[in-house]
């Protein structure tokens, strides 16, 4: 046993060192190998006995013990591997066996190999413990193994989710789809040029891809108005930032999400919103995020203009440099447009952080996109018009600006004249049936563009790829049709149509067109109604006819006729027909002398004032006519750009000067120069009746 003993002792330490010293440990074996040998020819021969050559046995297995808890001392301090301890103290025991067994057995012959079996007992004994530890330990590694790999995997599929919920969000318009993607990859290329760690970039990256999810907090029509915003609506978007900041506040999973959701829109000089941070106040992820966000908007197409030119965007960059955006960082991206290392992007292009998830994250994913599109579509739903079935005016608007980026055509700003006399005359029910036709008609050219309802009696509507003679004939057929349908129904004979026609290409913006259609649909309505016109047509010549073509004499036949009347349709129009009749009758009766006057406001020739300046003036008018006039004269508002007054017993010659004074106040409210007032007057007389 002695003699053997060094043999399986070097093996074991041998393995368990993973052969850091297995030359050695080869070596020595060999040794106690040729000694077991010698040993054993020597006794055959009976030269010499295994007791008289047990002192070199004894030897060689000192030197194995001692060398192997020597290394085993170094490599327990080198891996710290709490279980090899054990180890080490069942070798220390095994060594004191022996040298028991080396000094008794000189002694007690009988006792030899005793302590040696007894030491080897121990070391198997503490080996066993050791092993089961092992066991207990490599069980508790895989069970944290995976455990860890659950977290990862549920991290990775909530990360996904979150990115998932934005990428839909951003879907619901076809103009920002893909643009947080784009943006976390501008960023990243930023980062990369700071220095920065890819672990940092990652994170950068997956933050920046929800930068705009507060978005889900505001209402589409505000977010796809193809106008411009308001003030208040300006603000309400701004919001978004607090919004996104708000629901990623406990997102841990992602670092700097929430900051960066918050603070992306910040300027550098302090001027942002939402906390007017200024300079290094504001988070450095924040400030790459910026860059990179103005940038895809910039260069990207929005509803409500094309893609802005490289040279545009560069300088903006340049021009902005320290004002609006972090200098360094700008230096930073506008070498990256220098050097054209930006990516171009590829619609078709997938996100890059997928993972190999398990399918329940894709069945979580699609159940979050069904969920947002089944959403969109009830707000899809209540965005159109029950009555004519057309889109209402924030879906209208919106549908009708993205089909304008694509196609040339021709922007029609409909009206239908006379519907409130309709409602005051035969009941709303009737109007309803004139709207409900109207919608009908205009339902049957939606292969031709887009139509809808603004409100009231208004419509817009888009017709595409086609010239203006062609428009002509569609607009004749629509106003013949519809014409034709009036006829039919006694009820709607007062119904016609006005039309403001602008002409338009894919360059135009929607608001510039709607504006140039609004304002040829007014000049139809100063002359006449009941007819179409071109903004494109209007000119200096149109403009100078425009001012005051009514014939004050019509008017008045016109009043006459109580409900049949062509003036504005309204209760104040009809209470001063009333009131005309009333006068005509009085001056029968009475043989008093009563007068009715035209104020018109002409607009100057070489000027195309907008709706807001005109309406203004007319307010202005107002005004002056009810400061200067009596309390038993009575005035109403004709038609877009005139004023009836009905002057009761005034000398004749004093009317001028009640005009001059009308007109002296209003020059003194309006400082427009766009507009002219002119008047003319007549008796009412008895014959008139």
């Amino acid at each position: 046993m002695i003699l053997l003993c060094p043999i399986p002792i070097l093996f074991f330490a041998d393995s368990l060192q993973k052969g850091l010293h297995h030359r050695f440990y080869v070596c020595l074996g060999s040794i106690a190998m040729i000694n077991f040998a010698v040993c054993t020819i020597l006794t055959a021969a009976g030269i010499a006995d295994y007791i008289e050559t047990m002192p070199v046995s004894h030897g060689i297995l000192a030197i194995t013990v001692a060398t192997i808890f020597v290394h085993l001392f170094q490599y327990i301090r080198t891996e710290k591997n709490k279980t090899d301890r054990l180890l080490l103290i069942g070798l220390l025991a095994a060594i004191l066996c022996i040298a028991v067994e080396i000094t008794s057995v000189y002694f007690v012959t009988l006792m030899s190999g005793l302590f040696v079996g007894a030491g080897m007992l121990i070391l198997l004994f503490v080996n066993i413990v050791r092993a089961i530890k092992n066991v207990q330990d490599i069980e508790l590694k895989r069970q944290q193994s995976e455990i860890r790999k659950n977290q990862e995997q549920n991290e990775k599929m909530s990360l996904q989710m979150i990115q998932t919920l934005s990428t839909t969000i951003e879907a619901k318009d076809a103009y920002t789809r893909g643009h947080s993607y784009r943006v976390a990859q501008y960023a990243a290329l930023i980062a990369e040029e700071l220095g920065w760690t890819p672990e940092e970039i990652l994170n950068l990256k997956r933050a920046t891809h929800l930068h705009d999810i507060g978005k889900i907090g505001i209402p589409d029509p505000f977010l796809n108005k193809p106008a411009q915003l308001t003030d208040d609506e300006y603000n309400l978007i701004k919001k978004h930032t607090v919004i996104g900041a708000e629901i990623l506040k406990d997102i841990t999973l992602i670092p700097h999400a929430a900051e960066i959701a918050r603070s992306h829109h910040e300027r550098y000089d302090g001027k942002g919103y939402p906390d007017g941070l200024a300079g290094t106040e504001i988070p450095i992820h924040a400030r790459i995020v910026a860059v990179a966000d103005c940038y895809d908007a910039m260069n990207s197409r929005r509803i409500y203009r094309n893609a802005l030119p490289p040279e545009v965007v560069y300088e903006e960059f340049r021009k902005n440099r320290g004002t609006q955006f972090d200098p360094e960082i700008t230096n930073i991206f506008l070498k990256l447009l220098n050097e054209k290392r930006l990516p171009q992007w590829d619609p078709s292009q997938e996100e890059p952080d997928t993972y190999n998830l398990p399918d329940m994250q894709l069945t979580v994913s699609k159940f979050i996109s069904d969920i947002m599109a089944t959403i969109k579509s009830q707000e899809d739903a209540k965005s159109y018009d029950f009555l004519t079935g057309l889109p209402m005016r924030n879906l209208g608007e919106r549908l009708t600006a993205e089909f304008m980026q694509t196609h040339d055509g021709c922007l029609v700003f409909l009206d239908m004249d006379n519907l409130k006399k309709i409602n005051d005359i035969y009941g709303h029910k009737a109007g309803d049936r004139a709207l409900k036709c109207l919608g009908k008609l205009l339902q049957k050219r939606a292969d031709q563009g887009i139509s809808c309802r603004l409100g009231g009696d208004e419509f817009l509507m888009f017709l595409s790829d086609t010239d203006p003679d062609s428009l002509s004939l569609q607009m004749d057929d629509l106003f013949q049709k519809f014409h034709n349908i009036t006829t039919d129904d006694p009820e709607l004979r007062f119904a016609t149509l006005s039309a403001g026609l602008c002409l338009c290409s894919t360059d135009d913006s929607f608001e510039d067109c709607y504006s140039k259609a609004d304002k040829a649909l007014y000049y139809v309505k100063q002359n006449g109604k009941n007819q179409f016109f071109f903004y494109q047509q209007i000119d200096r010549s149109t403009l100078a006819a425009s001012g005051s073509g009514k014939d004050l004499k019509l008017v008045a036949e016109s009043l006459q006729k109580s409900g049949i009347y062509v003036g504005a349709l309204d209760l104040n129009y009809r209470d001063f027909a009333r009131q005309y009749e009333y006068m005509s009758q009085l001056v029968t009766r009475s043989q008093c002398r009563c007068y009715l006057a035209m104020l018109t406001i002409e607009t100057l020739v070489d000027t195309v004032p907008d709706i807001e300046s005109i309406e203004q003036a007319l307010e202005y008018m107002e005004q002056a006519i009810r400061q200067n006039i009596r309390r038993v004269d009575i005035c109403t508002r004709y038609s877009s750009l005139q004023y009836l007054i009905i002057l009761f017993e005034p000398d004749e010659t004093h009317i001028p000067d009640i005009i001059e004074r009308i007109f002296t106040q209003y020059y003194r409210q309006c400082d427009s120069n766009d507009f002219q007032p002119s008047y003319e007057y007549l008796e009412i007389s008895p014959q008139e009746l």
